[in-house]
């Protein structure tokens, strides 16, 4: 099997990690199972374990004094706030919110590379940010959920910073995963993740109550921290060796169609009139950000 397609299953099975991740994190929080933090810390904790051992298995790479500031840079915005709030998001709003919102970060990616990395930025770049923000915003504000308990717009809107973190994320790795080997970088921003999350969900951790897990919720935990955290974050470096940028991030729209099915399928979310209409215009914003522009003769 060529590289490529391996590359290409590679993000596709990110992708559906991903997508299933919303609805099965969403079911043990609103379960009782654990509270947020306290699942982020499990979450870390248990990659940061799986990726030290596996860094065993990689090259013995000497890491400059002054890239360790930028690990632990890395790690306040690609782990701590990026999960910590996405999970206290997903407690609040339902998995299709979080899924759809999640889907703008090429958007912010743009932008920041325009701002930072001083990007050409087109016309047609500029229209895809307007509707993608604009689908955002309705989602936020007009979005309902099943749930009584759920607080739609702030949910929705802690899981807008979380992409938001996110993203800044993507810009400040680049010239890290230029440098090092992934499995070298990956264990550093986990190990500095787990210091920064740890006081945050120390106490929750402690509240938890094992004999309230179900087999299925035992399985939906080990999901997280084996599937949607070790899994991807060890697949996506691996697929982006191989494979464009703009071809990684068109896979970013199975998400939510993922979610969507498995969390309707559980009975968890619903589709409705406002989420179809904010969900076309963000695809559609995505869309026209990532689009190549035809090149002249």
């Amino acid at each position: 099997m060529k590289i490529r397609t391996l590359a290409l299953l590679a993000v596709l099975v990110v992708q559906l990690l991903y997508g299933l991740n919303y609805t099965l994190a969403k079911d043990v929080m609103v379960g009782g199972h654990v509270k947020p933090f306290g699942f982020i810390v499990l979450r870390v904790a248990g990659a940061t374990i799986l990726f030290w051992l596996l860094s065993f298995l990689g090259p013995k790479e000497k890491i400059d004094k002054r890239d360790y500031i930028r690990f632990f840079i890395a790690a306040i915005f690609g782990i701590a706030i990026n999960m910590l709030l996405f999970f206290k998001g997903l407690q609040l709003t339902t998995p299709i919110h979080a899924s759809v919102i999640a889907t703008i970060s090429p958007i912010l990616v743009l932008i920041m590379s325009a701002f930072f990395l001083k990007e050409k930025v087109t016309s047609l770049k500029i229209l895809g940010v307007i509707f993608g923000f604009t689908g955002a915003i309705i989602l936020t504000v007009y979005g309902k959920s099943l749930r009584a308990a759920d607080n739609v717009p702030l949910g929705n809107a802690l899981v807008m910073v979380n992409a938001i973190s996110y993203s800044i994320y993507i810009v400040l790795i680049k010239r890290l995963t230029d440098k090092y080997h992934p499995l070298t970088f990956i264990k550093w921003l986990f190990l500095f993740g787990l210091i920064m999350v740890l006081p945050f969900g120390y106490s929750e951790v402690m509240e938890i109550d094992l004999q309230t897990f179900t087999p299925f919720v035992t399985f939906e935990v080990l999901f997280v921290i084996i599937g949607a955290t070790f899994g991807t974050y060890l697949l996506n470096p691996l697929a982006l060796r191989h494979l464009k940028a703009s071809t990684v991030t068109i896979f970013i729209y199975i998400q939510p169609v993922v979610a969507g099915v498995v969390s309707i399928m559980m009975g968890s979310d619903y589709l409705g009139t406002v989420k179809i209409i904010a969900t076309c215009l963000i695809f559609l914003g995505v869309y026209l950000v990532t689009k190549r522009p035809k090149i002249s003769a």
